[in-house]
């Protein structure tokens, strides 16, 4: 049954030949919010994210390191695992590469595509950046001032020839195409969708699919000369965490298809024409929807070690607040386009947008409450239509915000269609004037606090996906219990109930003080 489907969504599983940095962050990040929401909302998800440890770059960094490939990876994988724990990552899952369940899938995969005539030896001759860990065309090729030839990516290739087992990519053409215009959400963004037709009308050429100059990487079913192409054993983590190659299972039916993979643009051809190819090919359904999404741009620039540009979150969070990171993230750049990231802007949305709006609306309203109504949740009476309409206002939030995460995974506009909430509810304080209400009409300002303080309520359910802590904070001064805290269609039903005992009120965001940043 279609609602016994788990909502299944992935990040990229994250190369460790290098430390994690925010780019890493904010794509887990965008999947992390979608998971909760969707969780909130009553669905049962599975969250994956992980590492892919396998390739020549690996093998590679290892040896500079001076290290075994299997001590390198493990070493750099835990960095990724403590991203998790610093960004309040609810994943279930957290897949590695080198795991024996996923060597199985691979080689498994790799079989079903054999048994289906998709997979063949010859030789390859060609252009390779190890980078990118990608096979590029001459005509996709640049040169450099000093004549290096580099790939699209600005990664250098190199030229190889050695016998590869190819997979045959140019007879999925018309099937992809076909895919695309049957699902046309399939890929997201539209301008992305647009660049991948373009890309697969122009012709696809067969693709090599193992190679034997390295050996790091999972062997070739029955030829131990050959590793997989790292690609074709990074892509299928998302089936080795649905459970395959148990395609009977329950955990298979109820995963897979997965309905989201999100990932940087930069590897949207890998996830939008090689993955639903080797997945068609092997009898498999291919994923629901793939989103690509744009950079964070430091300065105007992609963020690379290389150019030492690199923000990371660890560093963002002590510097500013783990939640306020988190909601500076997926506010600041539209979801999908590059943007650019700053601390000048970080500092600018932690003040305006969480320290005024939203931390002054909840301290002025539970400061009065707690002042003039006995530190109970206020006996309102009857409601006015600035009331009224103020309260379907926050309460139509959850619904609005669900079609923008949901649909289109446009969290930015998710914000600010809360924030919109948050400025109507300063407007309406302002214009009621409690504080005078306090001596010309006690009654009056029971209701208006009442109003507010059920407006907060359906704020800090609908920013738990994003801010989960100071969400919480947020309920936990209105004495909202767990079980009334999801996100289903009965939170008018769920208002706040008169004379409930609230605790003492406390800042949910304070202004960013800059002699910290001194200290």
């Amino acid at each position: 049954m279609a609602g016994d489907k788990t909502y299944y969504i992935t990040t990229p599983i994250y190369y460790v030949n290098d430390v994690p940095h925010i780019g890493h962050a904010y794509t887990t990040l965008a999947c992390d919010v979608l998971a909760r929401f969707m969780r909130l909302d009553g669905r049962e998800v599975k969250f994956l994210t992980g590492t892919d440890e396998h390739g020549q770059k690996n093998e590679t960094a290892a040896a500079k390191a001076g290290m075994d490939p299997q001590a390198f990876v493990d070493k750099v994988s835990r960095n990724f695992r403590k991203l998790v724990e610093d960004m309040n990552y609810s994943n279930d899952d957290f897949i590695r590469t080198t795991e024996e369940r996923h060597k199985r899938s691979c080689q498994a995969l790799w079989r079903r595509l054999v048994e289906n005539d998709q997979i063949y030896l010859g030789s390859y001759a060609g252009w390779y950046a190890v980078r990118d860990e990608a096979y590029y065309g001459e005509d996709e090729l640049t040169a450099s001032p000093d004549g290096r030839k580099l790939a699209p990516s600005g990664a250098e290739v190199e030229w190889v020839e050695e016998p590869s087992y190819f997979f045959k990519l140019s007879e999925w053409q018309d099937r992809l195409l076909e895919l695309y215009d049957q699902h046309p959400g399939f890929i997201a963004p539209e301008s992305r969708r647009n660049e991948m037709i373009s890309f697969v009308k122009g012709g696809l050429r067969d693709l090599s699919v193992s190679r034997t100059t390295f050996n790091w990487g999972v062997p070739v079913p029955d030829d131990p000369d050959h590793v997989m192409y790292v690609w074709i054993d990074a892509l299928t983590n998302y089936i080795t965490a649905a459970g395959y190659p148990d395609v009977e299972s329950e955990e298979f039916a109820k995963c897979w298809p997965a309905d989201l993979h999100m990932v940087g643009k930069d590897i949207l051809r890998f996830h939008t024409v090689y993955w639903p190819a080797f997945l068609m090919g092997a009898g498999i359904d291919p994923p629901k929807r793939v989103f690509g999404h744009g950079w964070l741009l430091n300065r105007g620039e992609k963020m690379s070690k290389s150019i030492g540009n690199v923000l990371r979150a660890e560093d963002l969070v002590a510097r500013y607040g783990l939640d306020q990171v988190r909601y500076y993230l997926l506010r600041e750049v539209p979801f999908g386009s590059d943007g650019y990231v700053s601390h000048e802007t970080m500092v600018g949305r932690i003040d305006s947008d969480l320290a005024n709006d939203l931390g002054n609306l909840c301290q002025r309203v539970l400061s009065m409450i707690a002042k003039n109504c006995d530190g109970k949740v206020p006996e309102p009476g009857p409601l006015k239509t600035a009331d009224e309409e103020l309260l379907e206002k926050a309460e139509a939030l959850i619904g609005e915000v669900r079609v923008f995460l949901w649909r289109d995974q446009a969290f930015h506009t998710a914000l600010i269609c809360m924030w919109g909430v948050i400025g109507d509810a300063n407007r309406y304080v302002d214009a009621q004037a409690p504080w005078a209400l306090r001596k010309t009409d006690p009654d009056r300002m029971a209701s208006v606090l009442y109003v507010l303080a059920d407006t907060i309520r359906c704020i800090g359910l609908v920013t738990q996906p994003f801010m989960p802590d100071a969400a919480a904070n947020i309920l936990d001064q209105l004495a909202v219990s767990e079980d009334q805290r999801n996100l289903g269609n009965d939170i008018a039903r769920r208002r706040l109930q008169a004379g409930t005992p609230l605790p003492a009120p406390r800042p949910v965001f304070p202004r960013y003080v800059e002699e910290e940043e001194e200290a």
